[in-house]
């Protein structure tokens, strides 16, 4: 029995995908950087049952911070994205959470922009209150340890290829860390949408949209971009494509990122078949279905989705583009320098 929705909640569902994919599926992954956050936090004196936790979020991170205060006694308040929806709001409400929403804004810079400085204006007002920085802290990296643990029980020994959302670094980065330190060979293929500074795909915006929990037009303190092996940008469209298919092929509805890993994963193992590949699917498809589960008849064929191998962020191209990263502790090589560097790498 669990003593806590939160503890339950967070736990995945390992599937079988196309015979021998393992898909992780969560409900909403990142309970589990909130519960091994504020966990230690308390462990450690940092706070204390009633202080007030605060960060930004653009909603998924919101409620499971909510549910984390609300699992320890701590009080929440969360400055939001105009992309939190009726039924977030509600619930935060409900869980004691205050929320405020920054004006809307067509630029996503602007929103991440004006929400983290709010936050500093309520740390000015509050010095009680203590920031989560889920974007720069790596204590949210501790709750995923939990995770690795099970992908290494469920996952067919030998060399693996784990592919998810880069994110904001705390699941993509402590995962792939966790299980090389338990001896495991594991190669590292994160997710991108175009646009996302965080790999040096700013230069090239997708018309549509930053796909939530993937990427980011502000710079994450938590990627280490030294554990990637290869990235993949990946456009809305053909996320929503790939989304549609691992619905109508596996019954899976979840989010647009996991509907990219889901493609990643199809390509990594069509390029290397001698490992086996595991995909995060950190989120549902809810927050999705108006903007693109309800477009399904306008999907791109599955087999018709292949990618732009490129050596160099400087050939960025839409709507699919995948480079070896090789592990690089830099975030991005300009055009003239890269292909001398990868070159010195593979001597």
């Amino acid at each position: 029995m669990y003593e806590h929705f939160a503890d339950a909640v967070k736990e995945p569902d390992a599937i079988a995908v196309d015979g021998d994919l393992l898909c992780l599926r969560f409900e909403t992954m990142k309970v589990y950087s909130a519960l091994g956050a504020v966990r230690h936090l308390l462990d450690t004196g940092a706070v204390a049952p009633g202080d007030t936790l605060v960060d930004s979020s653009s909603g998924i991170y919101a409620h499971a911070l909510a549910l984390a205060c609300h699992r320890f006694g701590l009080r929440c308040h969360i400055v939001g994205s105009t992309t939190v929806d009726r039924t977030l709001r509600v619930q935060l409400e409900i869980l004691g959470a205050t929320l405020e929403r920054m004006p809307p804004s067509d630029n996503l810079r602007l929103d991440q922009n004006l929400r983290v400085r709010r936050v500093a204006e309520i740390l000015r007002e509050n010095p009680s209150y203590h920031w989560m920085r889920q974007y720069h802290d790596d204590i949210h990296y501790l709750g995923y340890h939990e995770v690795a643990a099970a992908i290494d029980r469920e996952a067919p020994a030998g060399p693996l290829g784990l592919v998810c959302s880069v994110g904001t670094g705390a699941s993509s980065c402590a995962i792939a860390s966790r299980l090389r330190a338990a001896g495991r060979e594991v190669t590292l293929h994160g997710v991108q949408p175009f646009g996302s500074v965080t790999f040096g795909g700013e230069r090239v915006p997708d018309p549509d949209m930053l796909i939530a929990g993937i990427g980011s037009s502000i710079e994450f303190g938590n990627v280490r971009h030294e554990l990637f092996d290869r990235i993949h940008w990946i456009s809305f469209d053909y996320a929503t494509s790939a989304a549609v298919e691992l619905l109508r092929t596996s019954g899976i509805f979840a989010g647009l990122s996991s509907g990219a890993a889901y493609l990643a994963t199809r390509w990594e193992r069509h390029r290397d078949s001698r490992r086996s590949y595991v995909f995060l699917a950190p989120d549902t498809g809810h927050r999705y279905v108006d903007s693109a589960f309800a477009r399904h008849r306008e999907s791109v064929p599955f087999g018709d989705m292949r990618p732009h191998e490129i050596g160099t962020v400087g050939d960025l191209d839409l709507p699919w583009s995948t480079m070896d990263w090789g592990r690089r502790r830099e975030r991005w090589i300009p055009h003239q320098a890269a292909r001398s560097v990868l070159r010195g790498a593979a001597r």
